[in-house]
């Protein structure tokens, strides 16, 4: 599946020209390489996403193209969740 579908399916960004647009701004980064919209998943992937003031990071548990929005959840795994420190 591709990232910015995932991303949007998964709920952890609520559209998908949000999600295509902070993977084009490079703020999407998946096994630690900067991705693009259309970058295809495998499960097992892990996702950082950087947003104005936190940094959420998951694993990818499964696919499914319409999950319920109770079911969205199961989709990912969190692994990190924290502020970004300002400088």
């Amino acid at each position: 599946m591709r990232l910015d579908k995932f991303l949007k399916v998964s709920r952890l960004i609520k559209r998908r020209t949000l999600a295509k647009d902070a993977a084009e701004s490079e703020k999407i980064l998946v096994n630690d390489k900067i991705a693009k919209p259309s970058k295809d998943l495998q499960i097992g992937d892990i996702i950082t996403i950087e947003f104005g003031n936190k940094i959420v990071k998951v694993k990818v548990l499964s696919f499914d193209v319409s999950p319920k929005k109770a079911d969205a959840s199961n989709l990912y795994e969190f692994i990190l969740e924290q502020k970004k420190e300002l400088a």
